[in-house]
C-alpha cells in the first residue's frame, strides 16, 4: 500500500490494528504514523518501527488515512486541535461509539471522506467482529482500502449509519456479556469444588465448539437448543431457570441500554 496510515491514539484498537498491518506486510512500518498522550505508549510503537510524532496535528499532516482511536469523550479536543491542517484529500475513520460521521465532519469544519467503524477487542488475537459504515463521499477503491485494515483481524460487515448505534450492542461490547457469562459458570464451577482452571477450559472450548456450530451445522439458533434439550432432562432444568430469571428478556434490555447511551454520547 503506497498510502501513509496515521493513528490518534495507541491504545489497544490501535495497537491491533496496527499489528494486522505490519503481520500481514501491507503497509511498510515508517509509513505509519502514530501519536499519544502517554509517552510509554508511544515507546512501545517506536519498538515496531512505525514512526511516532509529536502531535496529533503532525499525524493529520504526514498521513492520508487517519484513525482516530480516542475515546468518545476526548473526541471535541482532538478534532478541534486538528481542523486547522485538514482538507478534503484525508480520510478518517472514527471507531468510537456514538459518534456519527456528521458529527466529525463538522467539528473538523470540513466534509471529509470517513468511515465509522465498530470494532471489538478480540481484533488483539485477529479474532475480531467489525462494524463498518462509509460516508457517501468516500471512493470504492479508499473505503475498500479501510475495510481490508479491519479485515485482517476478523470478520467484518456494512452497514447504513441508521444501524451503528445499535451494532454497538451486537459486536462491540457484547464480549463483555459473554465473558460474564464464562464468569458465572466457572465461579459455579468452583463453588462446587471443580478446579478453575479445567473448569475454564472446558467452557473455553464450548464456547468455541458451540460458535462453530452457529456458523457451520445449517441449523437455526432454536434447532441448536433444541438439540441439547432432551424432554425432562438437565438442560430443560436450566433453561427453565433462566426463563424465570427473564435472561433472555435481560440479554435484550442490556442491549437497549448500550444502544441508549451510544445515543448519549454521539450528542
Amino acid at each position: 500500500m503506497d498510502k501513509k496510515i496515521g493513528f490518534i491514539g495507541a491504545g489497544n484498537m490501535a495497537t491491533a490494528i496496527i499489528n494486522g498491518l505490519l503481520k500481514n506486510k501491507v503497509v511498510a512500518p515508517e509509513n505509519i504514523n502514530v501519536f499519544d498522550v502517554n509517552e510509554n505508549q508511544l515507546k512501545l510503537m517506536a519498538e515496531k518501527g512505525v514512526t511516532t510524532c509529536d502531535t496529533s496535528t503532525k499525524v493529520v499532516t504526514d498521513s492520508n488515512i487517519i484513525v482516530l482511536a480516542v475515546k468518545p469523550q476526548n473526541y471535541e479536543e482532538v478534532l478541534s486541535g486538528v481542523k486547522d491542517s485538514v482538507s478534503e484529500e484525508k480520510i478518517f475513520v472514527s471507531i468510537a461509539a456514538g459518534i456519527s460521521i456528521s458529527y466529525v465532519q463538522k467539528a473538523l469544519g470540513c466534509n471529509c471522506p470517513m468511515v465509522r467503524v465498530m470494532p471489538n477487542t478480540p481484533l488483539l488475537l485477529g479474532k475480531g467482529a467489525t462494524a463498518l459504515c462509509p460516508s457517501d463521499n468516500i471512493s470504492d477503491e479508499d473505503f475498500s482500502v479501510v475495510k481490508d485494515m479491519f479485515g485482517l483481524n476478523g470478520a467484518v460487515e456494512v452497514f447504513t449509519e441508521d444501524h451503528m448505534n445499535e451494532i454497538i450492542a451486537v459486536n462491540g461490547s457484547s464480549p463483555a456479556y459473554i465473558y460474564l457469562f464464562a464468569k458465572a459458570m466457572a465461579d459455579y464451577a468452583n463453588e462446587c469444588n471443580i478446579p478453575y482452571e479445567s473448569a475454564l477450559n472446558l467452557i473455553v472450548a464450548t464456547l468455541e465448539g458451540s460458535a462453530a456450530m452457529i456458523r457451520d451445522s445449517g441449523d437455526s439458533l432454536d434447532t441448536l437448543i433444541k438439540k441439547v434439550s432432551s424432554p425432562g432432562g438437565t438442560t430443560l432444568a436450566a433453561l427453565k431457570t433462566l426463563e424465570d430469571y427473564k435472561f433472555y428478556d435481560g440479554i435484550k434490555e442490556a442491549m437497549k441500554s448500550c444502544t441508549n447511551r451510544a445515543e448519549e454520547l454521539g450528542k
